[in-house]
């Protein structure tokens, strides 16, 4: 079993919470609220802001010129392709400037980010993969899941359609792959911090859907009567 595999098995339990979450769940058959939606995009817009320059990190941190090159170029796909899928859904969504310029991250956002910037600038490259991969192979196995599922709302389909898709397979298990190559030569100590990082990253992937499904503010804030 290679050290990818084991750690997926280990986090199985939570990965299974997420796809059965009623955020992901009302996605695939078009049930979900369009204001859950409409505020997983602006979170999510802020996270893959601040995944991008991780992956920037990243970049600087690897073993070999190939493969600063390669997650350079992921960093550059991040805004290419999903960033720019965030803007066409904001568009759709009629998120103001105004709206943009006063965004607050909420607070596991802000959380999961802050967690993805300590696993880079504290670790080592292997740190940096194993914090990032559970948000490209849980999207990656739920786009699969949902494959085939035709929700009435057009922007649910793009959204299925987008993590479904091969390119994003692709991009998927390129870092897989560089995963286990990193753990193969890693102390023990180092498998030990990446099995933490991975396994905190797929606890916040699930945190993540919840945040959108309850709205989630600062809770001083809900207090004063500014939910959402």
């Amino acid at each position: 079993m290679t050290f990818s595999e084991r750690l997926r098995r280990e986090a199985d339990p939570v990965w299974q919470a997420s796809f059965e979450h009623p955020f992901v769940k009302g996605i695939a058959d078009g049930s979900l609220p369009m204001a859950c939606f409409r505020h997983y995009v602006l979170q999510d817009s802020y996270y893959l802001s601040h995944f991008a320059r991780v992956q920037a990190i990243g970049a600087t941190k690897a073993d070999s010129l190939p493969e600063t090159a390669r997650m350079a170029l992921h960093a550059q796909r991040t805004c290419d392709a999903e960033l720019s899928l965030h803007r066409r859904f904001m568009n759709r969504l009629n998120i103001t400037e105004q709206e943009k310029e006063t965004f607050e991250p909420a607070p596991t956002a802000y959380a999961y980010t802050s967690h993805l910037y300590r696993a880079a600038w504290t670790g080592e490259y292997g740190d940096v993969i194993a914090a990032i991969l559970p948000c490209y192979w849980l999207y990656m196995e739920i786009g699969e899941r949902l494959k085939g599922k035709e929700p009435d709302e057009p922007i649910y389909r793009e959204w299925i359609s987008a993590y479904g898709s091969d390119w994003f397979r692709q991009l998927v298990e390129e870092q897989i792959r560089c995963l286990n190559r990193i753990a193969d030569r890693a102390s023990e100590a180092t498998r030990n911090r990446m099995r933490d990082h991975f396994l905190i990253s797929s606890r916040y992937e699930w945190m993540f859907w919840e945040m959108a499904w309850r709205l989630e503010s600062w809770p001083a804030d809900a207090a004063r009567g500014k939910i959402g």
